[in-house]
């Protein structure tokens, strides 16, 4: 597949974005073929169908200008998040199927599956690898010791 790289959004409109984690979800409109529900309304350059097996932790880390909302489309996740920098100990929230979680940037968060798990993550950023990681800092704000869990391989291109 031949994909083309581009530059992350520059304009974030932050005033925009959801005060809480959960999102509060707009009415469905639903009519004799079925139901429209509304997720996101904005631009965004990625969207990426990602499926947790019972016992992983993702994320772990922090974006320096990415923002993302993650819609469960089945299971349940334990989303950890605290403000970038905080020594506090991280709220922790469970977003449930049919729920939706907003991260914005400088937001340290991890995510643990209780269940296996499928979720659909709209981001502000491309999430080709080198964009991504490029936009990541890696923290150890949760314990990932009784996690199934993964760091990418450092090379001579990435430390």
């Amino acid at each position: 597949m031949n994909i083309k790289k581009s530059k992350p959004n520059s304009k974030d409109n932050s005033d925009n974005w959801p005060i809480k984690p959960i999102v509060s979800l707009e009415k469905s409109f639903i009519d004799a073929r079925g139901e429209i529900k509304p997720l996101v309304d904005r631009l965004m350059k990625s969207a990426v169908l990602i499926e947790s097996k019972k016992g992983s932790l993702r994320a772990n880390h922090y974006h320096k200008t990415d923002w993302h909302y993650c819609y469960v489309i089945k299971g349940e996740i334990e989303y950890f998040h605290r403000k970038t920098g905080s020594n506090k100990k991280p709220e922790r929230i469970i977003v449930k199927k049919g729920q939706m979680v907003f991260t914005p940037p400088l937001v340290d968060h991890a995510m643990k599956f209780p269940e296996d798990t499928t979720f659909l993550t709209l981001s502000r950023n491309p999430r080709d690898q080198e964009t991504y990681e490029k936009d990541v800092i890696r923290i150890n704000m949760i314990d990932d010791s009784d996690s199934i869990s993964w760091l990418p391989k450092k090379d001579k291109n990435n430390g």
